[in-house]
């Protein structure tokens, strides 16, 4: 445990970070297993519904630091490449 005020603060200060990142990566999972779902049953238009909230989702942790940038890209990139190649099996 911290003696000093500054380090006890900045102990306050990550312990808020850490939820705040927790929340923002168990929405993004819980999104990408509904698109998953989604793309599972065959249904093409609940699955572009989902890639729109998947990919704002992915984005919005990359613009708050949770995600890398370039991760979050990444990411929506090949979801975009799995719900083409679906859409086009269909």
């Amino acid at each position: 445990m911290a003696n000093i005020k500054s380090a006890k603060k900045r102990i306050r200060v990550i312990d808020k970070k850490t939820a705040r990142n927790r929340r923002v990566k168990d929405h993004v999972k819980t999104a990408l297993k509904n698109f998953d779902a989604a793309l599972e049953e065959g249904n093409m238009e609940a699955a572009a519904e989902k890639f729109v909230v998947v990919e704002k989702k992915l984005m919005q942790a990359a613009a708050k630091g949770t995600l890398n940038k370039k991760a979050a890209s990444r990411k929506v990139s090949r979801l975009a490449k799995r719900f083409n190649a679906a859409k086009a099996a269909k």
